[in-house]
């Protein structure tokens, strides 16, 4: 499959060009033209791409890529190891963030509802990357959090009440703890995201909206692994997902 056939089908499933992102989605480091076997992960750090070269991948494919506004554009440093790396292997990079957040199938908060029983019903937040829905079905905030544990592979923290009900929640992956007053404000009992912020424990307590922190690496496994697979089907080619442990 040639790369760049391969990055324009998915900046179009993805609807890449509707986005203000914090990063350039798509191709962000060029390598060989052809590609036979993708892996992919959830972050472009170096335990990734040295599992992903070892593997033998032609191209990688993560949610958090490089190039972020706002940060030292010099090549050095951290940077430069990695960028080295795929450089001197001739593999490219491919990274799609926002994008990938809002996918209503293969996206991150699709895939969270898949997997937590969520009903979407509706979308919200900035370019409207976060969700909010029904629970299938209505559990309690403990019950909710074993159950996230259980299907993330890690214990969330869970603010509030433990005994409460939750009918209805909001939701969305990575460190979206910024959304939860909107979220609070859509009349839901929870809030689930990747990370909490100290204020956002008082906000928990004194709205009455369960805050549950499931972690930015833990919610965001999936939309990525998701995508890999379509791809691998769409075009016959190999995929590997590595999933490297971060406690984040």
């Amino acid at each position: 499959m040639e790369l760049y056939k391969l990055a324009n089908y998915t900046g179009q499933l993805l609807d890449a060009g509707r986005f203000r992102d914090y990063c350039p989605n798509g191709v962000q480091v060029e390598g060989r033209p052809e590609v036979a076997f993708l892996a992919s992960g959830v972050s472009a750090g170096l335990d990734v791409l040295e599992a992903s070269i070892e593997a033998g991948a032609d191209a990688i494919l993560v949610h958090h890529g490089y190039f972020w506004k706002g940060e030292d554009a010099r090549v050095v440093g951290v940077k430069r190891a990695r960028i080295e790396l795929l450089l001197r292997n001739n593999v490219s990079l491919l990274a799609y963030h926002l994008p990938l957040d809002a996918h209503p199938e293969l996206g991150n908060n699709a895939q969270l509802a898949a997997r937590l029983g969520f009903e979407i019903e509706g979308w919200f937040g900035e370019q409207n990357t976060a969700c909010f829905g029904g629970m299938a079905p209505p559990m309690s905030l403990s019950g909710l959090s074993a159950r996230v544990g259980e299907a993330l592979r890690r214990q969330p923290l869970a603010i509030g009440d433990g005994d409460r009900t939750v009918r209805r929640i909001a939701w969305c992956s990575g460190a979206a703890q910024g959304y939860f007053e909107e979220a609070a404000g859509l009349g839901v009992d929870a809030f689930l995201t990747g990370e909490i912020s100290e204020r956002h424990v008082h906000l928990a307590r004194e709205t009455g909206v369960a805050f549950i922190a499931a972690g930015h690496h833990a919610t965001e496994r999936y939309g990525v692994r998701a995508l890999g697979e379509h791809l691998a089907a769409q075009f016959g080619i190999e995929h590997r997902f590595f999933d490297i442990d971060n406690p984040v």
